[in-house]
């Protein structure tokens, strides 16, 4: 993955997160998670690194935006209800 530099944060507020998930479910999973908080670029393309286990993701967004909807997860919880 490319490197973050200041354009790509230019302002507070501004964040780019690294996703890296064990697969790209999870990455997807994550990623829909963060557009329901903020405003992001949402759902972005999952890439592997050979040799490097898991997939990788990056998303942009800001914090200060409301993302669709508001997020009724609990921390620590999976979807169908399992810690």
């Amino acid at each position: 993955m490319d490197r973050i530099d200041a354009t790509l944060i230019p302002e507070p507020g501004l964040v780019v997160p690294d996703i890296t998930a064990p697969d790209e479910a999870t990455a997807h999973a994550v990623m829909a998670q963060l557009e329901q908080l903020w405003a992001t670029s949402g759902i972005t393309p999952v890439r592997r690194e050979p040799g490097v286990p898991g997939v990788h993701a990056r998303v942009h967004a800001d914090i200060r935006r409301p993302g669709a909807q508001p997020c009724h997860h609990s921390p620590g919880r999976h979807e169908g209800g399992a810690p």
